[in-house]
């Protein structure tokens, strides 16, 4: 607005020119200008984005206007007096010197002067030839002596009319920062003061301590759907104001030695007991005691060395240019891609990989009630991400009827097996089955759906994962979240995750909700951030989970919550009084020359290790991936192609037969998995594949006769 428009049903102004510009989460805006502070929510990321751009575009517009009316406000005079005669101080200060400064120049020029000419008289004297030499030298030196001190009073002249002409414009800033320091003398004031309120409030309120400390995070709230999204941006885009943004809880860390159980007046109260904190000396203390290499149970030791590195990546530069003239007049599906994309594992081996923190589910069974497993499951459906922060290659797209098993009964206590089982659908779908004789088995099947948004792509994975407790028969079932890959097109890539998982217990309808906050470089939260809450059937909140899917995972258990008061914004705050937090999950840290190994952790190094006795689908045997491992690129690449052509001649083979049947009125079957088969899930009623039975059977007779020949 102008200032002419100021007085026409304006709810208030800010400054932008000294705004700052912040964000809350994917779709809140925050302005804030000392101690006014405005909240704006947009209706999707993408409008947020095209609103802060707008913002930042205005800002620094405003601050050339108020640099170019300081540099054109010569005739305004400073903003106080006593500034005005320190600056005129200075200023009569420098002129005297130079005064002084020019008064010696002329006396050195006087006498420099008459220097030369007493030289040039000796010169002419009939002298010896070398008092000659001496005196021209001498006639030299002061010739040079006048020539530098002319430049310094040069200099000092010049530096005199500098300050003389940008005096004005130094005041302005010195007046803005004195401004700004006030501004912020009094925020931090008024700070200080809701702080103290705060502390007053916190003690006035039932059943908390008086060393307690706050902390507040943003609960799960309505989700608001974008009615559609634009892929380019114009200067003729409107922006339109949000709905309000859903509840926030507080969560206050209390004392157990200072907590007392009381009835509470305030609604919706709920209530536990400190001493339920039962696992403080079992499963909770050990979470932090268990690495790959080292077995939590140890009556099982590992029988088997693993490998504990690989060929280190090759530094082969690839040309865009080349792979993009290639693609002119093909088809998409046709287009060769270099493996230079790539890392030297499949799909199926990065599906298995979710399970490098198996020993999170071993404590899960240990677990007595089912909110303290919900804990467990949870951090296990995070730390599936924490491979993913440096792994910004693809993975090779798996084969039709390819496999993948990893045998770790004897080592772990757990075996799995995934199959690539359909190409007719788009994507393509993998399923994936583990079952631990630790009392545990865990059944998915993902496709991975991709789409390219111009600077980034979004990779969202669909399907339902399914875990079953033996002994309890707890069945928990959730999705995965949303991830993205930045700087596709310029840049360095990097991978974010966002996102909300809903963990469901339908046995006991227990419930934990999720929420993976997108990075933004406006925010002040911890990037990668994650946080939740575990909640029973009835809606009573256990547990408050937080922490960082790229690092680690913590829990702490709630003693009680309430409804506080609604804010000025109209969101109603719950308030969440907690134990200290137990931390569940840890990441391990990579291995040794990580980054030249295409930061594969200890557990993806021995992925694809060759073993023996597996089956001929199995991803180790894939010529393509293996020749990329050992560093031959160009071979790999001429083998990835031919594997590639292979499949397509099979797929149009099939289609052939499926239009031959078609015309004699007869059923096709299609390809049919050959270690899973398609049924109605009895929780979820969706139709998933699930493990059939068979493989490992087949492993032990070595009778591998229905595998089909894909290599």
């Amino acid at each position: 607005r102008t200032q002419a428009e100021m007085a026409h049903t304006c709810r208030g102004t800010i400054n932008l020119s000294t705004a700052h510009i912040d964000t809350e989460d994917s779709c809140n805006i925050v302005l804030s200008n000392g101690g006014r502070t405005y909240h704006l929510k947009a209706n999707s990321e993408v409008e947020r984005q095209r609103w802060v751009t707008a913002l930042e575009l205005a800002k620094a517009k405003a601050i050339r206007m108020r640099n170019n009316q300081s540099d054109d406000s010569g005739d305004e005079e400073p903003a106080s007096q006593s500034d005005k005669s320190e600056l005129h101080g200075t200023l009569k200060t420098l002129s005297s010197k130079l005064e002084d400064l020019s008064t010696c120049n002329d006396l050195i020029a006087k006498h420099g002067a008459a220097l030369q000419r007493s030289l040039s008289e000796l010169e002419n004297l009939k002298l010896p030839a070398e008092s000659g030499e001496k005196i021209k030298a001498v006639n030299e030196r002061a010739t040079l002596f006048r020539i530098t001190s002319n430049a310094m009073i040069n200099a000092c002249r010049d530096f005199l009319d500098l300050a003389e002409t940008h005096s004005r414009k130094w005041q302005r800033v010195l007046q803005y920062e004195r401004e700004q320091r006030i501004r912020l003398e009094e925020t931090i004031e008024q700070l200080a003061k809701q702080h103290n309120s705060l502390e007053r409030a916190c003690r006035g309120a039932p059943g908390l301590s008086s060393s307690s400390t706050g902390i507040t995070s943003t609960a799960k709230g309505s989700v608001q759907s974008a009615k559609g999204e634009a892929s380019d941006e114009d200067e003729e885009t409107e922006y339109f104001d949000a709905m309000e943004d859903a509840p926030a809880f507080i969560t206050v860390t209390a004392d157990p030695k200072h907590h007392r159980r009381s009835g509470s007046n305030l609604s919706g109260a709920s209530e536990g007991h400190p001493e339920d904190w039962n696992l403080e000396d079992s499963v909770f203390e050990s979470s932090n005691q268990s690495s790959y290499n080292e077995s939590t149970c140890k009556d099982l030791l590992p029988k088997k060395r693993r490998r504990t590195r690989i060929p280190d990546k090759p530094n082969y530069s690839l040309n865009l240019w080349s792979i993009m003239k290639n693609c002119i007049g093909k088809e998409l599906s046709k287009i060769p891609m270099p493996v230079n994309f790539n890392e030297p594992l499949s799909m199926l081996q990065r599906l298995t990989e979710d399970l490098e923190y198996h020993e999170l589910l071993d404590k899960a069974v240990k677990c007595e009630s089912s909110t303290e497993q919900m804990c467990f499951v949870a951090a296990f459906s995070v730390s599936s991400y924490s491979t993913t922060v440096h792994r910004t290659a693809k993975p090779f797209n798996p084969l039709l009827g390819e496999t993948y098993e990893l045998d770790r009964l004897e080592e772990f206590g757990f075996r799995s097996l995934c199959e690539q089982v359909s190409w007719a659908t788009t994507p393509p779908a993998a399923a994936h089955h583990v079952y631990s004789k630790r009392g545990w088995t865990l059944w998915q099947e993902i496709t991975i759906a991709s789409k390219f948004r111009g600077k980034y792509l979004s990779i969202m994975p669909l399907g339902t994962i399914h875990l079953e407790f033996h002994s309890s028969g707890n069945h928990y079932v959730w999705r995965k979240v949303t991830s993205t890959v930045h700087n596709i097109i310029v840049g360095k890539l990097w991978i974010d995750q966002s996102g909300e998982i809903e963990i469901v217990n339908h046995k006991s309808k227990d419930k934990c909700q999720l929420k993976f906050t997108p990075y933004s470089y406006f925010s002040r939260d911890v990037p990668r951030k994650v946080t939740g809450v575990v909640s029973d059937a009835d809606g009573k909140a256990h547990y408050v989970m937080s922490g960082t899917w790229d690092e680690k995972m913590e829990c702490s258990k709630i003693v009680q919550s309430s409804h506080g008061s609604t804010s000025t914004e109209g969101k109603q705050k719950t308030v969440y009084q907690t134990l200290s937090p137990k931390v569940l999950w840890k990441k391990y840290p990579l291995p040794e020359n990580a980054e030249n190994m295409y930061f594969f952790s200890d557990l993806a190094l021995t992925l694809n290790e060759p073993e023996e006795r597996v089956a001929p689908t199995d991803s180790r045997l894939r010529p393509d991936q293996r020749l990329m491992e050992s560093g031959r690129w160009d071979e790999a690449n001429v083998e990835k192609q031919r594997l590639e052509e292979k499949q397509r001649a099979v797929r149009r083979r099939r289609e052939a037969e499926a239009v031959e049947a078609l015309e004699e009125g007869e059923d096709y079957e299609g390809y049919i998995p050959l270690w899973f088969e398609r049924k109605v899930d009895a929780v979820t009623g969706e139709l998933i594949c699930v493990y059939k039975g068979g493989y490992w059977e087949a492993k032990d007779k070595q009778d591998w006769s229905t595998c089909p020949d894909i290599f």
